[in-house]
């Protein structure tokens, strides 16, 4: 593996990614450790690609997907929600195309025996040549300071242009081979590239063949009289297929969208990078449906909309960027990928794509209802097109846990592990301590939690010394802590301690809240 990366990127670039290797591990290890995740069924050896959330892993997703709910919805007076069932008519998939077309492109390696994406080889090879391009711009940046003219470097820099160029060119013939599905050109591109398996850096490549990702089960009493159904790939079908109800029963008018969040399966053969892909995830997905002609200016409209939710999280506009997709489905006439810089590079973490209408009128077709609105102002009935946003929940969940997990020197020269959670997304929101387990301070800090605990998750922590509690708290993502000692008995007021910064101010018990709150209110971060 170090040779194939080295002869990549050259030693520096190995070194990096050697080191967010070892980043990726201590997020991993992290997550088990402070009851995030932990791996399914795992007193049976677990199962792959299969997780379960652990006490605090519920509560960060449960808040990830609060805080998109509420974006979408509450601050949305046109979009609403739904919650449809996972099993669905098996002619729902059908008309989706998810039955005839829902493959990935597989390719084997002889030698070492493992299943790959062969998209993914090849993009991950171009992602490489890309940063290598970033690397001179870099450079050059801290080379010649406030002077440098970023857009005419990398228009006039021979190496920079050599390598965009390069990049771009894998991209389009990969793209273009795959809309012919020519899977052998597919396979020739990576032979070409001498792109080898990550693992052993064997070349030794098979045919590249399509695989469909849906998993069956079945509907009924008996085997001879059951239903073939399937578990849903997607959460978007179950809203095409209510658009008529909502649009009726919410008397609603174009524009407008429908939201939901839910679970959805997969058979991904390719299950790897921890929650990254798995077979069993769940998505947030909203289905805006607009005016035929007018899809292109929403479109834009989301995109600009949804990168700026993610950047009200605080977790750095450098960590982001739109890539346009190169191969684009038959029904679409946009699509971009909002990709998110990972441990081990810029992957797709929200899809935002134009539909058309694709969708709507192919429920019509097979099921001979007609899914049209009617609109007033124009005084005609259209099927409406569609633009979506689709983010993985839990890939938005390694997001956030993979930028927070950071390692802190400080003054003394000792090390801090601290887990920078956005406040508003953290599963505790204070931790309440007593200095001693005596003299009436833990019956003090029980009331204060019997308070507080209306309206936020909060804990009780009495267990060792008082710092050793804090660095605890730090490790698992507890915004405030609140310590409760002898001055408490005596003026009511306790020390709040931040976690970011480590400051520690007193206060009064009364005003812990109201403290609390100006850190964690909606507001306050769906407003920036």
């Amino acid at each position: 593996m170090s040779f194939w990366l080295w002869e990549l990127g050259g030693l520096s670039y190995f070194c990096d990614m050697a080191n967010n290797e070892d980043q990726f591990k201590k997020v991993v290890s992290h997550a088990r450790e402070y009851g995030y995740i932990f791996a399914s069924s795992e007193i049976y050896d677990g199962l792959s690609a299969v997780y379960d959330y652990a006490q605090n892993g519920v509560e960060l997703k449960k808040n990830i997907r609060e805080y998109w709910w509420r974006s979408m919805v509450y601050m949305h007076q046109n979009i609403v929600g739904i919650d449809s069932s996972i099993l669905m008519h098996p002619t729902t998939w059908k008309a989706s195309g998810h039955v005839d077309a829902f493959n990935d492109p597989l390719i084997d390696n002889k030698d070492s025996k493992k299943r790959y994406r062969a998209d993914v080889l090849i993009e991950d090879y171009a992602e490489k040549i890309y940063q290598k391009a970033q690397k001179e711009i870099a450079k050059a940046k801290k080379r010649f300071g406030d002077s440098f003219d970023e857009q005419e470097f990398i228009t006039t820099n021979p190496r920079v242009v050599r390598y965009l160029e390069e990049q771009r060119s894998i991209l389009e013939r990969m793209g273009r081979s795959l809309e012919k599905e020519d899977l052998a050109d597919v396979k020739a591109l990576i032979e070409e590239l001498e792109i080898a398996d990550p693992d052993t850096g064997s070349k030794n490549w098979t045919d590249v063949r399509q695989f469909n990702l849906m998993f069956g089960t079945k509907l009924g009493a008996s085997a001879e009289s059951a239903m073939d159904l399937y578990l849903r790939p997607e959460t978007a079908q179950g809203i095409f297929v209510n658009f008529l109800n909502i649009q009726k029963s919410g008397r609603m008018k174009v524009p407008f969208g429908i939201a939901q969040t839910g679970k959805a399966f997969r058979n991904e053969i390719v299950a790897r990078q921890f929650i990254f892909r798995m077979r069993e995830f769940e998505q947030m997905e909203m289905q805006f449906f607009v005016r035929p002609g007018e899809e292109l200016k929403w479109y834009e409209y989301w995109k600009e909309t949804r990168l700026k939710w993610h950047l009200s999280l605080g977790m750095g506009e450098e960590n982001y960027r739109f890539h346009d997709h190169e191969k684009m489905a038959h029904y679409a006439n946009a699509a971009t990928d909002i990709e998110f810089d990972y441990p081990f590079g810029f992957k797709e973490l929200e899809g935002i794509h134009s539909r058309t209408d694709f969708d709507l009128k192919a429920h019509e077709k097979f099921s001979g209802k007609k899914l049209q609105f009617f609109d007033h102002e124009l005084n005609e009935s259209y099927v409406p097109y569609v633009v979506e946003t689709s983010i993985g929940l839990d890939r938005m969940f390694l997001a956030v846990m993979s930028n927070s997990l950071q390692d802190e020197t400080l003054e003394d020269g000792s090390v801090r592990t601290v887990l920078k959670l956005p406040a508003i997304l953290a599963p505790v929101k204070a931790a309440v301590l007593p200095l001693v387990k005596k003299d009436s301070l833990p019956e003090i800090a029980h009331k204060i939690i019997d308070d507080l605990k209306w309206d936020y998750n909060v804990v009780y922590d009495e267990k060792d010394a008082v710092g050793r509690r804090y660095r605890r708290q730090d490790a698992a993502g507890t915004p405030f802590c609140i310590t409760v000692d002898h001055q408490t008995i005596e003026d009511n007021t306790v020390t709040i301690r931040y976690r970011d910064t480590m400051e520690q101010e007193r206060i009064s018990i009364e005003e812990i809240s109201e403290k609390m709150k100006e850190t964690i209110s909606y507001k306050n971060w769906l407003s920036k």
